[in-house]
């Protein structure tokens, strides 16, 4: 892919997170960690366009949409948790995951130290625990070599990038809301505020994130085929194979002219051809005959 050609589509997908932040998501459902329906698209920007990509396309749309759509100057910086959704999506569909497994566990850690935490419904997080399981899972596939962009496994590796994604999105917004304090500081909720928030933000945002699942595999199937075809699309988990291949392969052949000098080259004075200092040659020959 040439690089004017990425830049373009890096462009496009760019506008498009613009246009899915200027608008307010489903009525009927307000409430939960999205506003706009950034949630559709977020995942889909980071597959297509990779870890760092991705995030840099969301955060230019949502930080621009925000001015377009605007709510208030905090949600500035919640929305840094789309950016950061796109780029987990990314990553764990090009079969990264330890970062992964780092960040969901220390944002439940840092979740669960805070006293507040335990006055709100457990279970109204109980999406993320869900993540949280099938990340476990997805990294013994991984590990097993049952990770693969086959046309039959796309969906399945689809879905399960753009879920570990979007709900590391929500558990970025919940650290910033809970662990950090901004309830309070932005908002000046108690606790009871924060337990209805978190009663009806157990439906919302798990039927939102659900919808952008539904798109991601449905849009993004046809979509990453026909950017293979067009050699638009970098898929670094094939590339860093074949890498570690042709590496290998450089250090077998490396190894073998070697070893075909140690053992064929022998004639006395030039016996041990790896290094040119004479001190050597004739010690290591009169070893050998003496053993």
């Amino acid at each position: 892919m040439r690089k004017s050609q990425f830049l373009a589509l890096v462009a496009i997908f760019a506008s498009i997170n613009v246009v899915s932040d200027s608008f307010m998501s489903l009525p009927e459902f307000p409430s939960g960690v999205w506003y706009s329906w950034i949630f559709l698209v977020e995942a889909l920007t980071g597959i297509v366009l990779g870890p760092f990509a991705g995030f840099a396309a969301t955060f230019i749309g949502v930080m621009i949409g925000h001015y377009i759509y605007f709510i208030d100057a905090y949600e500035l910086l919640f929305t840094v948790g789309a950016a950061i959704g796109a780029m987990f999506s990314a990553s764990l569909f090009r079969g990264k995951w330890k970062l992964a497994l780092v960040y969901y566990t220390a944002l439940f850690v840092a979740y669960f130290v805070t006293p507040i935490a335990w006055q709100l419904p457990i279970w109204g997080m109980w999406d993320t625990y869900l993540a949280y399981a099938v990340l476990i899972a997805t990294i013994l596939m991984i590990r097993k070599g049952l990770w693969k962009h086959e046309s039959k496994r796309l969906p399945l590796v689809l879905a399960i990038s753009a879920f570990i994604g979007l709900e590391a999105d929500v558990l970025f917004r919940i650290f910033i809301f809970v662990p950090c304090q901004m309830y309070q500081i932005f908002y000046g909720f108690g606790a009871e505020a924060l337990q209805l928030i978190w009663i009806v933000g157990a439906v919302g945002t798990p039927i939102k994130a659900a919808l952008s699942t539904l798109f991601t595999v449905v849009v993004g199937h046809p979509l990453v085929k026909i950017l293979k075809k067009a050699n638009l699309f970098d898929d670094s988990m094939d590339s860093q194979l074949k890498f570690s291949i042709n590496k290998l392969s450089c250090r077998s052949s490396f190894f073998q002219r070697r070893t075909s000098r140690f053992f064929f080259n022998y004639d006395g004075a030039d016996w041990f051809p790896f290094f040119n200092d004479d001190s050597w040659q004739g010690y290591i020959p009169d070893f050998l005959e003496s053993v």
